[in-house]
């Protein structure tokens, strides 16, 4: 799935490892303490806000500095920055609801994690539907320099993006931790973790397929590691808080991972899917250099387990006479009970 031979395998596979480890404790540094929480969500933050608008005037000036800065170049689209201050600014909300800041206390802002994922996956579904849309079968370059193939495989995991939005239940029943370490959204289990990974994983390798091997993998399993070892039902925050991370880093040094459209890179560490399976073919606009049966099956494995996510959840409420969306569901799952219990119910 991924290019793994030749010499920099090894160098590859360790800078996973590495850039998984580094997600866990920079994770467990903002959700611990205050201080590591706006350390990483407001103050790093609003200094790389004031870098990226500096760039952008600059470069708007002709200033050669900013116009060959790593940022510019290759993270200059819409969806890097949309990615990057809508997971921030979800980060910042679930801590409000944490430490109970202001609005956060009240009942009708707990429904703000719903929206502020929602929101985050719309942003996802409209890349995929995107790439579809303007390189059906055919390569095409993106805004960030990066040669996509749309077809099924987007359409299929759009799709699955859309009912993963649905697949949330209990928009209402977030809570506070006993400890105020984390956020709990109980009802948020295995089974929805497992269809949003599956379904961004999808998403990642169709869409950012130079990027897949870190923000697909590493990326996924650092928030998913936490959840399902030492911290049941704070999921959805160690996934916002890694993402925001992650994509702090990605923006300051995209070269780290970047792949150009010749197949070259400028680190050992760089790592392509296997949707580039021939790079000369590819430069010569031929669809034959392109690889689109792992992209279809992850993507047809997305909506599938969706459907069945979705369906699952159906059958209980009716079974159970509830509303999903604003009463828990999966109540006898012992991931629920273990959650439950670290949360601080006041409703």
């Amino acid at each position: 799935m991924f290019n793994l031979s030749g010499g920099n395998a090894g160098w590859q596979i360790l800078m996973l490892l590495v850039v998984l480890c580094g997600l866990i404790l920079l994770n467990e540094f903002a959700r611990r303490t205050k201080f590591g929480g706006v350390t990483m969500f407001l103050v790093i933050p609003a200094i790389l806000t004031i870098y990226f608008i500096v760039i952008a005037i600059a470069a708007g000036q002709g200033a050669e500095w900013a116009l060959n800065n790593q940022t510019y170049k290759y993270m200059n689209g819409w969806f890097h920055y949309a990615k990057l201050y809508a997971a921030t600014i979800g980060c910042i909300g679930f801590m409000m609801i944490k430490y109970k800041w202001s609005i956060g206390k009240t009942q009708w802002f707990r429904a703000y994690p719903f929206v502020i994922v929602a929101i985050n996956i719309l942003i996802a579904v409209c890349s995929d539907f995107e790439s579809a849309i303007k390189g059906w079968y055919t390569w095409w370059e993106s805004s960030e320099h990066v040669m996509l193939i749309g077809g099924w495989h987007n359409i299929f995991n759009g799709v699955a993006g859309l009912i993963n939005i649905f697949c949330m239940t209990a928009w209402w029943k977030v809570y506070s931790s006993k400890d105020k370490k984390d956020m709990i959204w109980a009802d948020m289990t295995w089974v929805y973790i497992l269809a949003y990974d599956v379904w961004n994983f999808a998403y990642t390798y169709n869409c950012l397929p130079t990027h897949a091997w870190y923000c697909g993998i590493a990326l996924l399993l650092a928030p998913t590691i936490a959840a399902l070892l030492w911290n049941r039902g704070g999921w959805i925050q160690n996934r916002a808080n890694t993402l925001a991370i992650w994509c702090m880093f990605a923006q300051v040094w995209p070269l780290f991972q970047e792949v150009f459209t010749d197949g070259s890179s400028v680190t050992k560490w760089a790592t392509y899917s296997s949707q580039y399976a021939n790079w000369d073919l590819i430069k010569a606009g031929s669809t034959q250099g392109a690889n689109v049966v792992p992209m279809t099956i992850w993507s047809a494995a997305a909506l599938i387990i969706n459907l069945v996510s979705i369906i699952a959840i159906i059958v209980i409420s009716k079974k159970r006479h509830i509303n999903p969306y604003k009463e828990n569901v999966f109540v006898n799952q012992k991931y629920f009970k273990d959650a439950i219990a670290r949360a601080e119910v006041d409703d």
